[in-house]
Order: C-alpha cells, then sequence, then structure tokens
C-alpha cells in the first residue's frame, strides 16, 4: 500500500524536527526496482546531499519528493511548499523574466514579489529581459528566484550546477549559501561531486542499489571544507563507498567522471 502524504503543520510534536520522512520507498520500472525499500529523514533547515553512481535512484527520489512521479510502495511525508530546480533553468522562452519567476504564484502584484527575489540572487535589474540574452549562471540564478518565490520548505535540486563552468559554479555555490542564511528551508540537493557535497551540505548521503547506504555528518566550518585533516578523511570515506578508490586523489573528482 503507497501512502503520500502532506507533512502536519511544524508545530505538531513528532513532526517539530523532520521536514520529510520516508519510510519503505519502492518504485518499480517495468521489472527493474530503482527504489527498493528506501528510508530517509531531512530535518527541518537541513542542507543535504545525495552522492552516488547514475542510475542508482538519485533523480527519481527528488521526482517523488517532489510530486513529480507516484511510488509503488512505501510511504512518504513531505511539506505541502516545495520546489524543484533542475540542472537545465526550464525558462519559458516566451516570457520576460519576471513572469518566469512567478509562474503559478496567485498574488495581486506579482511583478514586485519577482522583484523582491530578483534582488535576492543579484538580478533585478535583467526583470524584464528575455531568457535567451542571459548567460548560463544568470539563467540559473532565475531559476532559483523562481524555486523561492513561493517561500517553500524544501527546496530539491537536481544536479543545478553541473553544467556550468567552474567559475560560475562556484559563484552559485556562494548564492546557494548565501540564500540558505536567509530562508529556512530544508534543502535536498543531488551531486556526482565529492568535493561540492563536503563545500556545501551539512550531511552527505550515499545512495546505492536503490537505498541509504551511508550517511556523513559535514560538522566543518567555511575553511575547514576546503583543506584540512577532517575534510580529507570525509573525502575519502565517501570516495571508498562509491567504488572510485585510490583514483580518487585529484581534485574535484566526481563519481560521473569515474563512470567515463
Amino acid at each position: 500500500m503507497t501512502a503520500l502524504a502532506v507533512a502536519q503543520p511544524a508545530g505538531a510534536a513528532k513532526t517539530a524536527d523532520v521536514a520529510v520522512r520516508v519510510h519503505g520507498l519502492l518504485r518499480r520500472f517495468g521489472e527493474r526496482t530503482v527504489l527498493d525499500g528506501l528510508d530517509l529523514e531531512l530535518r527541518r533547515s537541513e542542507f543535504v546531499i545525495l552522492l552516488g553512481q547514475s542510475g542508482c535512484g538519485k533523480s527519481t527520489l527528488l521526482r517523488l519528493l517532489g510530486g513529480l512521479d507516484v511510488p509503488d510502495g512505501g510511504e512518504v511525508s513531505v511539506p505541502r511548499r516545495r520546489a524543484l530546480v533542475f540542472q537545465e533553468p526550464r525558462l519559458l522562452p516566451w516570457q520576460r523574466v519576471w513572469r518566469n519567476v512567478t509562474i503559478g504564484i496567485d498574488a495581486r502584484d506579482p511583478r514586485q514579489i519577482a522583484l523582491g527575489v530578483l534582488d535576492e540572487v543579484g538580478l533585478r535589474d535583467h526583470a524584464v529581459a528575455w531568457p535567451k540574452t542571459l548567460s548560463g549562471g544568470a539563467a540559473q540564478r532565475v531559476a532559483r528566484a523562481r524555486a523561492l518565490v513561493a517561500k517553500p520548505a524544501l527546496v530539491l535540486l537536481d544536479e543545478p550546477f553541473a553544467a556550468l563552468d567552474a567559475i560560475t559554479r562556484l559563484r552559485m555555490h556562494d548564492l546557494v549559501r548565501a540564500l540558505r542564511a536567509r530562508h529556512d528551508a530544508t534543502m535536498l540537493l543531488v551531486t556526482h561531486d565529492v568535493d561540492e557535497a563536503i563545500a556545501l551540505g551539512d550531511r552527505i548521503l550515499v545512495m546505492r542499489d536503490g537505498c541509504i547506504a551511508s550517511s556523513h555528518d559535514v560538522d566543518l566550518d567555511t575553511h575547514e571544507r576546503f583543506r584540512g585533516a577532517d575534510r580529507d578523511r570525509i573525502r575519502a570515506a565517501l570516495l571508498h563507498e562509491l567504488g572510485i578508490g585510490a583514483i580518487g586523489s585529484a581534485p574535484g573528482l566526481s563519481t560521473q567522471r569515474r563512470e567515463q
């Protein structure tokens, strides 16, 4: 039996500290089982990173949490207000930037709301621009603004930086950190990049064979996330679990590169 529920209000005692609760999640595509009895809990305001080889079910899990797919079994409890950010910005080319931000928003003055969130991502001056005139990084900023406009309690990010160049990617990391500091939302981000995971997450989950295989707390300050013995120990453990082994000594190595 499958149950897909919206979480109780934050004041309810049993869900006060848990934003997402998943138990025994099952998802099949034909004869292939992608998610096999997966259990997961995400705390309120927690930034969790999901690592795993391609095909292990990461994106499928995000789609289920976001309401874009229906499980074949198990229980899923998520906040009512959710937002998804994909690798591609997925902007409507026939709409101005500010209208892309407010798609689906029912408000008396949607433009002012759009200007507010565009200001947060540094694009207020581009409100009336067409999507085709934006750089890749600017388009991703619009996607972030669109995700924030509804004040979600849960933000799901599916490899949102994968298509960006290295410098733009680092700038987007800074933006996500700043947005996280201002918004009290739980975030779950899928990536193939181990270094990115350590740089951003409070906790890193490794997914394997349709389940969460391990969980690693990242109790490091900003400086320690980029260098130091504690960071190196976390990195080595993650690379070992991902089956990368000794070749993982190169900085910035991702599981995606390992598969090529």
